[in-house]
């Protein structure tokens, strides 16, 4: 296989990863649903071999699961498995949230200001996957902020792994327009550049997020 045929094949089963992480993420595939191999390579146009490579990455993410035949399914948790995950990725959230205070730069400031306007732009209309892409912006950039590799890896891979647990937590408009406020909050403590507030700021954040994750779930 030439490299360019290994390169473009790679392209392409990155974009169908990125796809349906932006779905699983949306709510949009949901908890124990199936993707079939054959299906989803009908639906973007590409043969199975990238797809499988996109599954085989989710699955190694914690995000889907090894199912039945040619294809995988969306990982289900139990609460306890979400109450552990989500005990971690409050402290791990919160970590970050000091570290960007501390470390803020004039470009990380922008695309945070960025994320934020898009979701105030979509809570506005009431747009829920919009709303939802939109918020996991923020927090990317949020992680990206820390300058630090190794925890925007991990803040990555529980946020990846909770996505359409914490998609059901967003039921009416009211709920994105409260969440849009909350991340106010939360960007005017970080960019106070103090890092306790941020840090306190960003647990409670987090922990009023998974209680309403439980009671959707």
């Amino acid at each position: 296989m030439s490299s360019v045929t290994q390169r473009s094949r790679v392209s392409v089963a990155q974009k169908i990863e990125t796809a349906l992480l932006d779905e699983i993420a949306a709510g949009q595939i949901t908890p124990g649903e199936r993707l079939d191999e054959t299906r989803l390579a009908e639906r973007f146009g590409a043969s199975r071999t990238p797809v499988r490579e996109a599954l085989g990455r989710l699955t190694a993410q914690g995000v889907l699961e090894t199912g039945e035949g040619r294809g995988a399914r969306v990982a289900q948790y139990t609460r306890e498995e979400l109450a552990q995950m989500f005990e971690a990725m409050h402290e791990i959230e919160a970590l970050c949230a000091r570290l960007v205070a501390q470390r803020l730069t004039l470009l990380a400031r922008s695309q945070m200001e960025e994320a934020q306007a898009r979701c105030h732009e979509a809570a506005n209309a009431g747009d829920f996957p919009g709303y939802l892409r939109a918020n996991e912006a923020l927090h990317y950039a949020i992680y990206r902020a820390t300058g630090n590799p190794y925890i925007q890896q991990m803040a990555s891979d529980f946020r990846r792994r909770t996505g359409p647990f914490r998609a059901k937590k967003f039921a009416t408009k009211a709920d994105l327009l409260a969440s849009a406020k909350s991340h106010d909050e939360l960007l005017e403590k970080i960019f106070s550049a103090n890092s306790n507030d941020a840090f306190d700021y960003m647990r409670k954040h987090m922990e009023e997020s998974f209680m309403r994750v439980l009671a959707a779930n």
